[in-house]
């Protein structure tokens, strides 16, 4: 069935196919995830991680608590889930061996914190989550994208552009070390309103999904302890496409499809243009931060819109 060593962490049934659409077996996805790794582990590094695994015959899981059989040298953390109300373990993965022993376990998706275990009052990055309509998707993700690009020059920040790996884009923008969680979160709003005015016929920051239409969502949520998927992740996607760095020059000639776990790696030969074309940690002004918290917080702002719509159908 394929079975080997690396590191120390043994390796199973590598020729099993990796999920129905994939295309690639799980030894494609343990030689990726090997040949990227002095990549990848930099952004997994000290950050509570939740990955997305798929067993044979099973639906995709997202996993955040490690299980009871993980291996005592897996590095962990605890950390209080406010959506299950309880303390979990998350697992810090620093370093070659743990990435291994993720990928043997079939976790496919990798989505760290935007903030580190040593600093968790303090998020490293404002990002914004670019989620386009079924339509045409990753061409109006570009076009949003731009918007987003626009609206930080405006502001006097920088950011760096990946594929999500799926239809969307990602837009990171890294923050001094400084910058409080709410902070952030408030600018990523402004950043996001101001964006979608830049083209209000294009992108959206409506939340609840029946009020976009057909719009581009600029997705302002993701702050704090929030996850995004890493640059390098494979995704549980068919054809098994990879969250990849794009020059902002480039993101118009590209598409989702082309980066995958068979083309990824050799994409990126020696190199690492996720850390190369990242900007150096930029401070957020007192100007973007105010106009932020005068925007409602999305998610609590739909929460109450939703209670309200139900009130009124009941009436």
């Amino acid at each position: 069935m394929g079975d080997e060593v690396r590191d120390g962490v043994s390796l199973t049934n590598l020729d099993q196919p990796l999920f129905d659409g994939a295309e690639a077996t799980k030894r494609d996805l343990v030689d990726y995830l090997d040949a990227v790794r002095d990549r990848i582990i930099p952004e997994l590094r000290d950050r509570p991680l939740s990955v997305i695994r798929v067993l044979r015959g099973q639906a995709p899981f997202m996993q955040k608590n490690v299980p009871k059989y993980t291996p005592p040298w897996v590095r962990t953390v605890p950390l209080w889930a406010e959506s299950s109300r309880r303390e979990v373990s998350y697992a810090l993965c620093n370093d070659r061996r743990t990435l291994l022993w993720f990928a043997n376990q079939r976790a496919v998706e990798y989505h760290p914190t935007l903030i580190r275990a040593d600093r968790q009052a303090h998020p490293t990055y404002l990002v914004l989550d670019i989620d386009p309509p079924p339509t045409d998707a990753f061409r109006l993700a570009v076009r949003a994208a731009h918007l987003v690009r626009q609206a930080l020059a405006d502001a006097g920040l920088a950011g760096a552009v990946k594929t999500s790996g799926a239809k969307g884009v990602h837009v990171f923008v890294p923050v001094e070390t400084q910058a409080a969680i709410d902070d952030v979160a408030a600018a990523t709003r402004a950043i996001a309103a101001r964006a979608e005015r830049l083209d209000p016929a294009l992108a959206t920051t409506a939340y609840i999904r029946e009020d976009r239409g057909n719009k581009v969502f600029l997705d302002s949520t993701r702050a704090g302890g929030a996850t995004v998927v890493a640059a390098y992740s494979p995704r549980v996607r068919p054809g098994a496409p990879v969250s990849f760095p794009v020059a902002w020059e480039e993101l118009d000639r590209v598409t989702p499809a082309d980066f995958t776990v068979h083309t990824a790696a050799r994409l990126i030969a020696d190199g690492d243009p996720w850390a190369d074309r990242m900007p150096t940690p930029q401070p957020l002004s007192s100007d973007i931060v105010e106009e932020g918290r005068a925007i409602p917080v999305a998610r609590v702002q739909a929460m109450h819109e939703g209670k309200r719509r139900a009130r009124a159908r009941r009436g």
